[in-house]
């Protein structure tokens, strides 16, 4: 964590310098101010923090990404105040081929920034980072939890225990969230890596 100090005789000046040698935005740095009264006039003492901006690294992260991809597009940053979720927007003529066949190419995206939000230690705890283009994600959880209920309604009827595909993480959770409130199913991940995937399990089984 970097952090400087800074004798002024005025905090104006203390802040502008703390901006300068921090190479940072005034919102990005923590500042501790201690005022030393003097006969006339009055001296402070600033400890500046540098407080890194996490979801902004993932966003400057990603355009670095699609810049190297030589794709220009416009990326929007969503994130909710009070949870440790960021979900990042990306809109472009080359759709497909960042999404890539059944999301794969957005799939290593969302890893590459997940790993560049995640990777530093200050962080106090992990992000869920969500990298969506052209709706894909969206409605790729739309037909996941119309799948999902499908499904639970067959489970119920059979009170036989069903297998999805697989899937990945940020998909378990949308059938496992979708679920969570069934009072005769229950949800349960099941195999390792690229097997990894949902079992819908009746909660009476047939006798």
């Amino acid at each position: 964590m970097k952090q400087i100090t800074i004798e002024s005789k005025t905090l104006d000046e203390a802040y502008e310098k703390a901006e300068k040698e921090l190479k940072a935005t005034k919102e990005q740095i923590n500042f501790e101010v201690e005022e030393h009264k003097h006969l006339f006039t009055k001296t402070y003492t600033v400890t500046a923090t540098l407080v890194k901006n996490f979801p902004l690294i993932g966003l400057e992260y990603l355009k670095t990404i699609l810049e190297g991809l030589g794709i220009k597009a416009i990326v929007e940053m969503r994130k909710k105040e009070t949870t440790k979720e960021i979900r990042y927007v990306v809109t472009s003529d080359e759709n497909p081929i960042l999404i890539g066949k059944n999301g794969k190419t957005l799939e290593a995206i969302q890893t590459l920034v997940r790993c560049a939000v995640n990777e530093d230690k200050e962080a106090n705890e992990e992000y869920k980072i969500s990298v969506d283009c052209g709706g894909y994600k969206e409605n790729r959880n739309k037909r996941l939890e119309i799948l999902a209920t499908k499904t639970a309604k067959e489970v119920v009827q059979t009170k036989l225990e069903a297998h999805l595909e697989p899937m990945n993480s940020f998909e378990r959770r949308v059938v496992h969230a979708k679920l969570a409130d069934w009072r005769d199913v229950y949800t349960e991940s099941e195999g390792e890596g690229k097997d990894r995937h949902i079992v819908i399990k009746p909660k009476n089984k047939a006798k």
